[in-house]
C-alpha cells in the first residue's frame, strides 16, 4: 500500500491500534503506558505503534528520559475528507429515491379507487 489514507485504514482495521488511538485522544503516553491495560509485551505494542506511526497517525518525542507517544489529528482531516465526500453522493442518491417515492404515492393516492364508478 503506497497512498497515504490506505495506510490509515489498514492501520485502523486492528482493533488494539484503534484503541490506542482513541487512548491518545486524551493526552500523550508512553509505550509502557500504552501497554498496561493489554495483555501483550511492550513490544507488541511497540510493533502496533510502528504501524500507527508509519501511517502517520502518531509521532514519538522525547522529552527527557521519557518518549510519549503523540497523536497526529491531521490525519483524521483527510480521512473525514474522504468519507465526507461519499456521504454527499448518498445523500443526495437517498434524496433523489425519496423524490422517486413520493411522486409514486402521489400518482397512487390520485388514482381512483376500487369499487367506486367514475
Amino acid at each position: 500500500m503506497s497512498d497515504e489514507l490506505s495506510l490509515v485504514f489498514a492501520a485502523l482495521a486492528d482493533p488494539t491500534r484503534r484503541d490506542i488511538v482513541a487512548r491518545l485522544t486524551t493526552a500523550d503516553a508512553t509505550v509502557g503506558e500504552l501497554a498496561e491495560p493489554y495483555d501483550v509485551t511492550v513490544q507488541a505494542v511497540s510493533k502496533h505503534l510502528k504501524v500507527l506511526e508509519e501511517a502517520g497517525l502518531v509521532t514519538r518525542s522525547r522529552d527527557g528520559q521519557r518518549r510519549p507517544v503523540h497523536l497526529e489529528a491531521e490525519v483524521f482531516d483527510l480521512m473525514t475528507k474522504w468519507i465526507e465526500r461519499y456521504r454527499r453522493t448518498a445523500e443526495a442518491r437517498y434524496q433523489k429515491l425519496d423524490a422517486v417515492l413520493a411522486e409514486m404515492a402521489d400518482n397512487r393516492d390520485s388514482l381512483p379507487s376500487e369499487g367506486t364508478a367514475s
